[in-house]
């Protein structure tokens, strides 16, 4: 996206307040206790969700979060439950996931926004076996994604709708130019890996990338016309929350000036959390299908797109043997 186009996108797009019913539906938000994951949350209680899960990983805050959801909404008690979530640990994802796929009777929506960011001058951290905004951006975001599957498809046959998985990505897709693309064969995420060889500064938009080629690869593989889960990809746009904490004063500066609330921002995840098959591998950006960057369009971003999906589909099913058995 262009600055002007960036401009026009954060002060005069009309994004439409959320008004689908969730009569009936079970809801999965992750990082939902605060921004946008909570604005989110807001909106489907408000909507009629008879079962709406907050995944967060300080159950805490999720209570508090809970609690104003409530109150300001009117649901029904009961409605809202916390579960722990912790994305930056393998094993807490795949926790979560078997109780979901146990306890839960349909998931008709998983709303994956649970994300970090980190910003130039930050130091290095690493999550599992991956520098920390891969593993929790990338890695366990398609770990949960997969481990979902069984019971969103489950949903499908039982109840006959289609259920969506909306990961969150960002424009920000867009703003590298992926240098780890051209690591030797199978050698993606290691090179991501390597501190020596990595810019800490365009890790998040490199992560947010991943995203989109993921959410790419699998619509390629799995095509809607044959798959009874819709998996989208959606850009809230530059939004007031606590993502961007890290960012320092220039990035302040130009959230005070240009950023979206973050109600108004959590109106594109409800968005895309409703569409049907035709956004089914598809980026949304502003209520409405999209473009992605011109690298994600490119040949040479295809190519890299088959890497990551090869490389990725293999670090999975080591962390989680079977794993992907579920796609079946």
């Amino acid at each position: 996206m262009s600055f002007p186009s960036f401009l026009y996108s954060q002060l005069f797009a009309r994004l439409p307040y959320p008004e689908t019913s969730f009569t009936g539906k079970t809801v999965i938000i992750t990082g939902s206790n605060t921004g946008l994951g909570r604005e989110a949350a807001r909106h489907v209680a408000r909507l009629g969700a008879s079962n709406l899960i907050i995944a967060v990983r300080d159950v805490a805050k999720g209570d508090a979060a809970k609690e104003d959801i409530e109150r300001s909404t009117g649901c029904a008690k009961g409605t809202i439950q916390v579960w722990h979530l912790d994305m930056a640990d393998y094993s807490s994802v795949i926790g979560f996931a078997d109780r979901a796929n146990k306890d839960l009777e349909r998931v008709d929506v998983l709303l994956a926004n649970a994300g970090i960011a980190g910003f130039a001058g930050n130091a290095w951290r690493t999550a599992e076996d991956n520098e920390a905004m891969i593993t929790v951006n990338v890695v366990s975001t398609f770990l949960l994604t997969m481990l979902m599957m069984p019971k969103l498809k489950e949903t499908a046959r039982k109840f006959n709708v289609r259920p969506v998985v909306t990961i969150t990505s960002s424009e920000v897709h867009a703003h590298t130019t992926f240098p780890e693309k051209s690591a030797p064969d199978g050698q993606i995420f290691q090179t991501l890996n390597d501190q020596s060889k990595s810019d800490i500064k365009e890790r998040y938009p490199v992560s947010k990338l991943l995203e989109v080629f993921g959410v790419r690869a699998f619509a390629e593989r799995y095509p809607s016309s044959s798959f009874s889960v819709t998996v989208n990809t959606v850009n809230p746009g530059l939004c007031h929350s606590e993502l961007s904490r890290e960012g320092g004063w220039t990035y302040v500066v130009l959230k005070a000036l240009l950023a979206r609330s973050t109600e108004y921002g959590s109106r594109t995840l409800l968005h895309a959390a409703t569409q049907g098959p035709e956004s089914h591998g598809q980026y949304l950006s502003d209520c409405q299908i999209a473009q992605p960057s011109p690298l994600v369009r490119s040949e040479e971003g295809k190519v890299a797109q088959d890497r990551v999906w090869d490389e990725l589909v293999q670090k999975l099913e080591v962390i989680k043997p079977g794993v992907t058995a579920g796609l079946a």
